[in-house]
């Protein structure tokens, strides 16, 4: 497939469901690890620290890093990422979180790759 309508971009949907078991365990590793980030302002910090505190679902979302998920990859280069956290409530029983459910849009050829303007 290396016609010119083809794009070279492409987007990865990861979704993850982690157990916490030790917030204050995930907590005080998101916090250490804006105490060693050198490079944070401070204002920037504080806010970060403030949050981080508040809600363990922020630190997670401070922790897991998507550039870290590709950047042994080679070839690549990150153009653009986004992600959250939030709480959830989770049965793993449930038909909403069957992972290999067919989604309606999984054979949209527009998921298969995305254009970056």
């Amino acid at each position: 497939m290396s016609t010119p309508e083809t794009s070279r971009y492409v987007r990865i949907r990861v979704e993850l469901v982690l157990a916490v078991d030790d917030e204050e365990a995930v907590t005080g590793f998101a916090l250490q690890s804006l105490a060693d980030d050198t490079d944070l302002p401070d204002a920037e910090r504080a806010h970060a620290e403030q949050a981080v505190t508040e809600d363990t679902a922020e630190a997670l979302a401070h922790l897991v890093d998507p550039f870290d998920l590709v950047s042994a990859v080679p070839g690549i280069e990150l153009q653009q990422a986004s992600w959250s956290s939030e709480r959830i409530d989770y049965d793993p029983d449930s038909p909403e979180w069957d992972l290999d459910e067919d989604d309606d849009d999984e054979n949209d050829p527009e998921d298969d790759e995305m254009r970056v303007g």
